[in-house]
Parts: structure tokens; sequence; C-alpha cells
């Protein structure tokens, strides 16, 4: 009976947070800012969505089960079962976050997420997927770290069939190695998105029997050991088949 009294504690104290957050960051993003953000805000940025993580009631677990010491710089990439990994990642990673063009228009925090550096793609559109790819080169040249869901969606609980070739693509062009993340959602049927609208989603997080999800963080991949990214996406794929078989069969 105190551990649900506490997590509703917990969690009207995140709304609290993530309320006075969005305060300060929704008319700051009206001001002027850099293409990739300023590093002022994006450090806000971070702290907003450990914000929501708070407020969702998420017991969010990293394990660091890389053994070599992570990348001076990287491009990031997860699997992608749910819509809480928009904000999981940023708020453990240091990363601009590729994100499909309709969170742009979300209320609040669609203009929040644009000031911050946030990259983004229409992904029926082949020019704009190209241009999201030029995007994400011009970041990493101007030293940041991105993240993608080379799925290219949410596809469902359970692995794609593929991953799409472009963060390979991008790795072997700029010579930046890829960091893999393995997401774990302990209640899949409750953090999968499927057609549920976002209130509805935002409600089944914070309703969820278990609130407990893992980020598995693995060594990364080094472009220079591929010669072309068909190899390349293929291999990553397979480990991350492998992933899924140790942590959720």
């Amino acid at each position: 009976m105190i551990r649900p009294l506490l997590r509703w504690l917990w969690m009207l104290l995140g709304w609290l947070e993530l309320i006075v957050l969005s305060m300060l960051l929704y008319p700051l993003a009206f001001l002027p800012h850099r293409k990739h953000g300023r590093p002022w805000y994006r450090r806000l940025f971070r702290l907003w969505c450990k914000a929501w993580i708070d407020a969702l009631g998420v017991d969010l677990r990293l394990h660091q089960r890389n053994r070599k010491t992570l990348p001076r710089q990287y491009i990031l990439i997860a699997n992608h079962p749910s819509a809480f990994e928009d904000i999981g990642i940023p708020s453990l990673f240091p990363v601009l976050s590729l994100a499909k063009i309709e969170v742009r228009s979300w209320p609040v925090a669609g203009r929040i997420s644009a000031a911050a550096g946030t990259l983004y793609v229409h992904r029926e559109s082949r020019d704009s997927r190209q241009q999201a790819g030029q995007d994400m080169l011009d970041a990493l040249q101007a030293g940041h770290n991105i993240a993608l869901y080379p799925e290219g969606g949410i596809k469902g609980k359970r692995l794609h069939d593929h991953f799409r070739y472009g963060a390979f693509d991008i790795s072997l062009r700029s010579g930046i190695p890829i960091l893999p993340v393995f997401l774990h959602y302990e209640a899949q049927d409750d953090f999968h998105w499927s057609s549920q609208s976002l209130p509805r989603k935002i409600l089944e997080f914070m309703l969820s029997n278990n609130n407990r999800v893992n980020y598995h963080l693995y060594d990364a991949f080094h472009p220079q050991q591929f010669e072309d990214k068909e190899s390349y996406c293929n291999h990553v794929h397979s480990r991350f088949l492998e992933w899924q078989r140790r942590h959720l069969d």
C-alpha cells in the first residue's frame, strides 16, 4: 500500500517540476536560437525530459554493459517499441534526436524540442529523408552526438525484420561510430504505442503496474570494421536480435 502512494507522490512532484520547467522553456523557445540549439537550452531540455520521466512515474535504469570506454562522439541507435524513448534517450545521453515531423506541431513540446536542436524527418518523403541525412551529417560535423531509430518508426513490441541503412551510411561517411542501446520495457503492453492518442498513452504509462524500464548500453561499432552499409546494417541488426533473445525471450 505504501509503495503505490509513494509513486503517486513522486509523480505529483514530477508534474510540478515539469510545469515549472515548461513555463521557463516555452517562452525561451521563441527567442532566436542556433541551428542545433544553444548549449544552455539543450541542458535545460535534458532536465525537462527527466521531469517528464518523474511525472510519468517511470523507473528508468541504464545498464552499462559496455566493456570499452564510450567513444568521444557517436551516433546512438536503439530499437523503437514505444514513444517513451523520445524523452528517455535524451534524458540519459547528450544527443540531438531525429524525430518524425509530426512532433514539431505538438503543443508546447514541439516548440521546446525544436529549440533544443531536434532534427525532423517526414518518413514518407524521400526528399525529406535525404535532407534529414544531410542534417545529421551537419550536426556530427558541428561536434554533436545524434540519436535515431533504424527501424524507421514504431513497428511493434519486437524488433522489425530489418533496419534501414541511413544510420550506417552516415557512420561510414562521417567515420563516427554507432553506439547501440537495447530498450527493454518490462510491461510491454503498457508501453507499446500503437493507435492510442498521446493523452491516453501518457495515462497508460502512469497507470502501469510495472513501471520498470531498462536501457542496455553496449560497446560501439566502428565503421572501419565494415566495407559497406549493407554488411554494417545486417551485422548490427543481428546483434540486436541477440540482445532481444537475451532480454525478452
